[in-house]
């Protein structure tokens, strides 16, 4: 049997761990035949596909990235592009296809499902939005890169009498900006769910100030956005799923913090790509190898249409169709917590 692998949208910590726990598992227990697809859907679409043995996932537990390459592809922008994955799996012989990545990846897998497709998902964002798991692959990494960075902030912030506004990724939820504020003791945290108000971070930067405090660190999330407001987006073009390039909205508040106090100097920081490059985290390690291992189980069930998960301690799977076109929001209680300490 012939199981293809494909890592679609933004890289995350733990995509290859996760390749290499899949393909073990398949050979050494099963005896099915592995193969790599390059670039996302755009491997499908063109039948590009690597042979995928023991050797070549040697070593890939604490590498970063995806061996296999990843894009945005979305074959639903093209009229045939559909219709090319269906006629590409069939000629290779690919009887199960494994699909690791976020909402716009794990769509399509769920509409190629409807149209045949025998499909498998892994659930992989460092956003950690994706419902009907207690956490994505890369997430905890993600957190832990952005908890070291508000570290080092602190101290030159401190040095240096500045408002540090760090910006960390979120889209439409805030996961990354909360935890790691909590974890690395922000004193204001902005996430999409609960859009601000300059004023009232302004208030907490002058409670900061009487308690004889002349630095703060803000985190924001990258779609956070002023009450009443729209998201601000580095730039006005969109991915082939309708998404804009979310970015500036650190600098924005630097500028609005300054227009309000006369000797506030702020500097704004981005923390980009740094947040899901490099090496995966312990945790992140461990919930690959589970996840990876969860697939190809399911794959052997031909348990199609679902989604691996993890669920407190407990590895399950949940119906693609519940995860699709949903998002998983912050948990407000835990804003209420980190809120304590702000200011």
């Amino acid at each position: 049997m012939k199981v293809g692998i494909l890592t679609g949208g933004g890289d995350a910590p733990g995509i290859n761990a996760t390749l290499r726990a899949i393909v073990r598992k398949a050979i050494q227990d099963y005896g099915y035949e592995t193969l790599g697809i390059k670039d996302g859907w755009r491997g499908l679409i063109e039948g590009d596909f690597v042979p995928l043995d023991l050797e070549d996932l040697a070593g890939m537990l604490p590498r970063g990235g995806s061996i296999l390459g990843t894009t945005r592809t979305n074959p639903f922008k093209s009229e045939d592009g559909a219709k090319r994955i269906l006629k590409n799996v069939s000629e290779h012989g690919v009887k199960a296809v494994i699909a690791i990545g976020g909402e716009d990846t794990l769509g399509v897998a769920y509409k190629l499902y409807e149209m045949g497709l025998p499909v498998v998902g892994v659930p992989k964002t460092i956003d950690n939005d994706l419902v009907g798991t207690d956490y994505t692959l890369g997430f905890q990494t993600a957190v832990a890169i952005a908890c070291e960075a508000l570290d080092r902030l602190h101290t030159t912030a401190e040095a240096h009498h500045r408002v540090i506004i760090l910006e960390v990724m979120g889209r439409h939820t805030g996961w990354i900006a909360l935890e790691a504020g909590i974890a690395g003791g922000a004193d204001v945290i902005l996430i999409p769910e609960k859009p601000f108000e300059i004023e009232e971070i302004c208030e907490c930067i002058r409670k900061r100030q009487k308690r004889g405090r002349n630095f703060s660190i803000i985190v924001a999330a990258e779609g956070a956005k002023q009450k009443g407001g729209e998201e601000i987006v580095y730039s006005s073009g969109v991915d082939e799923f309708g998404h804009a390039r979310f970015g500036g909205v650190g600098y924005y508040i630097g500028k609005e913090i300054e227009k309000r106090f006369e000797n506030i100097d702020t500097r704004a920081v981005v923390l980009g790509h740094l947040q899901r490059g490099g090496s995966p985290i312990a945790f992140d390690r461990v919930l690959a190898t589970r996840f990876g291992i969860a697939a190809i189980n399911l794959v052997h069930e031909g348990r199609f249409g679902e989604m691996v998960a993890i669920q407190g301690n407990a590895m399950v799977s949940v119906p693609l169709k519940e995860v699709v076109g949903k998002r998983k929001t912050v948990d407000l209680k835990l804003y209420e917590i980190a809120a304590t300490f702000f200011g």
